[in-house]
C-alpha cells in the first residue's frame, strides 16, 4: 500500500495508518496534502466522522514545522466562546524565536457560530494589519463533515470566511469509496494492534473476512480500526461480527421513540444472524457436504448439525432454492 509522499517517520504520527490506501481517491489527497504542507496556504479538510481529519492535519504539520510535533493545537469550534479564540490566537506566540512554525486546527469549523466567525476573522494570520492580531509562521488548518456551501446559503456561515480558510480544500473519501483499501487497512490494523497488545493476530476464514468487506462502515477507518482492536483484544473475529450485525439491525429495523430494547436480546439477535450467514456460506460452498462445511467452520459436524436445526433450513430447502437460481440464470442464457 501507498502512503503520502513524505520524509516523516509515519509511526510518529497519531492515527498513521490513515495515510495508507490504493485507492484512486486517497492517492489524490495524498498528492495534493504533499504538495501544499509545506506551505503557508490554509487548509480546509473535509470529510466524514472517523475518514482521518485530525491525522491529516498533524501530518501538514510535522511537514509545514520540519517533522516537529510541537507547535500544534487544536480547538474544537462547537464549545468555543469569541473569548476563546482571540486567547488561543495570542498564547501562540514566537517563545523559539521568528522561525518557529505553528499550526492552530480548527476542527469542526461549522459548528462556530457567527458571533466567533467574526472574532476569528479578525485574527486570521493574513487579516489586514489595522484589523487585527496578525502572527507569522502560524498555519491555519480547519475541518468539516461538509463543504460549507450550504450553511453559506442558510446564513450560518460568513462567506468571506469561507474563502479565507479554504485557500486548499481537501476533500477525504469515505470508507465506502474505497473498497479495495478496506483489506490491506484490516490487515494494517490487525497487526498493529497485535503489537501494542501484545496479542497474536486473529485468524478470518473466508466467510468473516468477507461480511466485514462487504459492510458499509458509517464510521469510516476510526470504526474498522475500533473493530480491529477489539478483534485482537478478545481473539476472535466474532465480536466484530456481532457489532457489524447489530448496526444493520439497527438500520433495518425502525424503533420508536420510548422503546426499551434488551442488550442481551440485541447480542443474540446479531450472533443468530452471523451464525446463519456463515454457516449457509459454508453449507452452500461444499454443496452442503456437512463434514467439510463443519470443518471449514472449525466446529464439531454434531455441534453444525444442531446449528442447521436451529437456521431450520434443510439440504431441500437449499437445493430448490439453488435450483431455481439455475433455472433463471438459464432463461437469461
Amino acid at each position: 500500500m501507498n502512503l503520502a509522499p513524505t520524509d516523516i517517520a509515519n509511526e510518529e504520527i497519531p492515527g498513521c495508518g490513515f495515510f495508507y490506501g490504493d485507492a484512486p481517491g486517497i492517492e489524490s489527497v495524498n498528492r495534493v496534502v504533499a504538495g501544499v504542507a509545506r506551505t503557508d496556504i490554509p487548509v480546509l479538510l473535509i470529510g466524514e466522522s472517523g475518514t482521518g481529519k485530525d491525522a491529516y492535519a498533524r501530518l501538514i504539520h510535522r511537514l509545514y514545522s520540519g517533522g516537529r510535533a510541537e507547535g500544534f493545537r487544536k480547538l474544537s469550534c462547537g464549545i468555543q466562546a469569541p473569548g476563546a479564540l482571540r486567547e488561543a490566537f495570542q498564547s501562540m506566540g514566537h517563545e523559539n524565536g521568528e522561525e518557529t512554525r505553528q499550526t492552530l486546527f480548527l476542527d469542526g469549523i461549522h459548528d462556530l457560530d457567527l458571533a466567533c466567525q467574526r472574532i476569528l476573522l479578525t485574527l486570521l494570520p493574513d487579516s489586514d494589519p489595522g484589523r487585527g492580531e496578525s502572527r507569522q509562521n502560524l498555519r491555519l488548518i480547519s475541518s468539516t463533515s461538509n463543504g460549507l456551501k450550504s450553511e453559506i446559503r442558510a446564513g450560518r456561515f460568513l462567506r468571506e470566511l469561507y474563502f479565507r480558510i479554504s485557500g486548499v480544500s481537501v476533500q477525504l473519501p469515505a470508507l465506502r469509496d474505497r473498497g479495495k483499501d478496506v483489506g490491506g487497512f484490516l490487515r494494517f490494523f490487525l497487526q498493529k494492534n497485535a503489537q501494542e497488545l501484545k496479542k497474536g493476530i486473529p485468524l478470518l476464514n473466508a466467510d468473516a473476512e468477507g461480511i466485514l468487506l462487504s459492510y458499509d462502515w458509517p464510521g469510516n477507518i476510526r470504526e474498522l480500526e475500533n473493530v480491529a482492536r477489539s478483534m485482537v483484544a478478545i481473539g476472535s473475529p466474532i465480536l466484530a461480527l456481532d457489532r457489524l450485525c447489530a448496526s444493520s439491525i439497527e438500520e433495518e429495523n425502525t424503533v420508536q421513540e420510548g422503546t426499551e430494547i434488551s442488550l442481551k436480546v440485541a447480542t443474540r439477535e446479531a450472533t443468530r444472524r452471523t451464525e446463519r450467514v456463515l454457516i449457509l456460506k459454508a453449507l452452500e460452498r461444499r454443496h452442503w457436504n456437512r463434514k467439510r462445511a463443519a470443518s471449514d467452520l472449525k466446529v464439531s459436524y454434531k455441534s453444525l448439525l444442531y446449528k442447521i436445526k436451529q437456521i431450520g433450513m434443510e439440504k431441500a430447502d437449499w437445493d430448490r432454492t439453488h435450483g431455481e437460481k439455475v433455472t433463471k440464470a438459464r432463461e437469461k442464457m
